[in-house]
């Protein structure tokens, strides 16, 4: 049975594989985590004469280089005079060449946003009349390609590192401190170490061309790499290689000292034996594994840190919990899947002499349980921070592979249930197994007894493990030797030694066969091993996950681009004026839009609303709002209006006065707390 299932275990893990690599690849480049939600001039608008500067409102802070924004002319010339700079929370803005020509212009940029996305994009506008042009805005994406791909897949195996570093240390430390020195074991969680250590390297080698140019010859650019170490996420991934240091002395204590045997005390024959009083070196063991357990700890969570520091957690509503909630998180997935994956090499690759027993496969049901609570818990939190509204999760990329996710995580918890009722069964029967392996060793305790036949080959017994074994045959049993007491010795101690290691090893054989022909173990190794499976998938939606934009943020970029819409659409009509403008002043519940209705949007006196809403629709009152009207052309203003509270986000103000026709530069102040405030702007033609 075990010749027929090792290879259908790399069959499965080669198909789990290429099914994540699957996923990974058909991810597409990073969707961006900061989007545009408006512009000025608008995308695809007509102006009558040539904008001073170019503005782009994003939905989060983001960070700029000197080519960050980019404006180019028809003939693909670049007509912005200046580094590009940011005008007032999440508004930046490029300044241009004065009496541009008519025709259409291309607006190209390229950020990092807050969580350490690349965004890159461009979009159209035109002065006087559109035009033909040879700029292309396909393709403006640096991250789509060999780079993007390869940070991805970078970012995968870091995660499955830490996965496989952390669960496997913390599964020998709390579930089977034995496991500390067996082989398989070892390499697991070391194997975890160096895969983390090599993909954090790798990430910063590739995060400038990934933010950059996407060219595959910048990824050796050292100006590139300095770059990056100056960046929140370039000091992220030094951290993580700083803490990488402190693991591999964890890693040498814990399969060095801690996995030791006892101190043994040599005998005048030669003979070894443990020490009879072990009280010393138990109190040395629990202080061993104190230390281990704190300082893995520490190590791991500073390690989630580094991840929870510089993406998604970092930015966005209530940052400050969502931070350690994040590391939580990022914890209790190494605890549950990390240990399982521990847990599949003990039970296919440990020694016959130290198998995994029942009580470690029991505790290690209790610390899954535990680390499944902790993942609900955490994992509810960040859907509501990441999607805002039920309707996210069908309307928006990332809401639909969070319920991918989701589903998964049901059935893995579903099989690691069928786990837990074999582990049941395996306790059951570890009482029978231990008294049948006390009876073997009293039998085999009472044969050396009887004259010690087996190692000295004085018997019948010895002669037909002699022959069978195919040594040498030609001296029997009770035949004289031809050579002296003396030099016969040596021979017959090397035989001897000989014949116990192949008695050694068939009896490790054997114990392997029963134990693998134990149909609850062989259960429990094939639940195990399906979970496994769905964990490799798993990881691969949620390194998927990572990398795209929010529900909650896509849900405001279309808001906004529907606003933007509705508000060209206004301006050019005839009658009242409505004007639609998202804001972020920074703060606790900073975002939302503000309408400004200005009826009928004529010469003399004019009736106002404003309106002040949150992202999903919902009204919400603010402690001040004012409105500026100025006419730059004329250089009348700014003329400023106070309206009125009304009711719940509703302010009202009547009998204002517009003096003159023309195109008037309407601000808006928004001040959601004592400190944080913002402006924003948009051109409308009033009279």
């Amino acid at each position: 049975m075990t010749q027929t299932i090792a290879p259908r275990v790399r069959t499965l893990v080669l198909l789990l594989l290429a099914a994540a690599c699957a996923l990974l690849a058909g991810a597409g480049p990073a969707s961006a985590h900061a989007a545009v939600t408006g512009s000025d001039p608008g995308q695809g608008a007509v102006v009558d004469k040539a904008p001073a500067r170019i503005t782009l409102t994003f939905s989060e802070q983001v960070a700029l280089s000197d080519d960050s924004l980019r404006v180019l002319d028809p003939e693909g010339k670049r007509v912005d005079t200046a580094k590009p700079a940011g005008v007032s929370g999440t508004t930046y803005a490029v300044p241009l060449h004065s009496g541009l020509p008519d025709g259409t212009y291309t607006v190209a940029y390229q950020v990092v946003s807050a969580d350490s996305h690349p965004v890159a994009g461009a979009y159209t506008f035109s002065i006087g009349a559109p035009s033909k042009t040879s700029v292309s805005v396909s393709g403006q994406s640096t991250d789509d390609g060999l780079v993007g791909w390869l940070y991805g897949f970078g970012r995968y195996v870091s995660y499955a590192g830490f996965i496989m570093m952390a669960g496997g240390a913390a599964f020998v430390l709390a579930c089977w401190r034995r496991g500390s020195g067996v082989r398989p074991v070892q390499r697991f969680v070391v194997s975890g170490w160096v895969a983390l250590t090599a993909s954090t390297l790798a990430l910063l080698l590739l995060r400038g061309s990934f933010t950059g140019s996407g060219k595959v010859s910048d990824i050796f650019d050292l100006s590139l790499l300095g770059q990056v170490l100056q960046t929140k996420s370039g000091a992220a991934l030094v951290s993580r290689l700083l803490l990488l240091a402190a693991a591999a002395l964890f890693i040498a204590v814990l399969f060095g000292a801690y996995a030791r045997p006892s101190p043994t005390t040599t005998l005048t024959d030669g003979a070894s034996r443990r020490q009879p009083d072990p009280s010393e070196d138990a109190e040395e063991k629990r202080d061993l594994t104190f230390g281990l357990s704190i300082g893995g700890v520490v190590v791991a969570a500073g390690l989630a840190a580094s991840w929870a520091m510089s993406e998604h957690a970092s930015v966005g509503l209530q940052a400050g919990i969502a931070m350690p909630v994040d590391v939580l998180h990022l914890l209790a997935v190494a605890a549950w899947l990390g240990g399982l994956g521990a847990l599949l090499v003990a039970l296919y690759r440990a020694p016959a002499d130290t198998p995994v027993d029942a009580p470690a496969v029991r505790r290690f049901s209790q610390v899954a349980f535990g680390s499944v609570v902790a993942l609900i818990a955490t994992g509810t939190y960040q859907s509501w921070r990441q999607l805002g509204s039920w309707s996210a999760f069908t309307d928006t990329r990332y809401g639909q592979l969070l319920l991918a996710k989701i589903a998964l995580v049901v059935v893995l918890v579903g099989v690691a249930w069928i786990s837990r009722r074999w582990t049941g069964r395996l306790a059951e029967t570890a009482p029978v197994e231990a008294s049948a392996v006390r009876e073997k060793e009293r039998v085999g305790a009472g044969a050396d007894a009887s004259g010690e036949s087996t190692a000295l080959g004085d018997g019948d017994v010895s002669a037909e493990s002699e022959g069978d074994d195919g040594l040498d045959t030609d001296e029997q049993p009770g035949t004289e030797s031809a050579e002296p007491a003396g030099p016969s010795e040596p021979a017959d101690s090397e035989r001897a030694a000989q014949l116990a290691r192949q008695q050694a090893a068939r009896d490790a054989a054997q114990q392997k066969r029963m134990r693998d022909a134990d149909p609850n173990r062989f259960g429990l190794r094939r639940s195990v091993l399906a979970e496994a499976g769905i964990a490799v998938v798993l990881l691969a939606v949620t390194t998927v996950l990572t990398q795209t934009e929010p529900g909650r943020t896509e849900q405001e970029a279309k808001a906004a681009t529907a606003a933007s819409a509705s508000s060209s659409a206004d301006e050019g009509a005839s009658g009242a004026l409505t004007l639609n403008m998202p804001f972020d002043t920074g703060g606790e519940d900073g975002k939302g839009i503000v309408t400004i209705d200005v009826d009928p949007a004529r010469v003399g006196g004019n009736e106002m609303h404003v309106y002040v809403e949150r992202p999903n629709g919902r009204a919400f009152d603010i402690p001040e709002v004012k409105v500026d009207f100025t006419l730059k052309a004329k250089d009348i203003g700014p003329l400023p209006v106070v309206p009125d509270h009304i009711a719940t986000g509703h302010w009202s103000a009547s009998g204002v006065q517009i003096p003159m026709a023309g195109d008037w530069q309407v601000d808006v102040t928004v001040r959601t707390s004592d400190i944080d405030e913002v402006t924003v702007s948009k051109n409308a033609q009033i009279g």
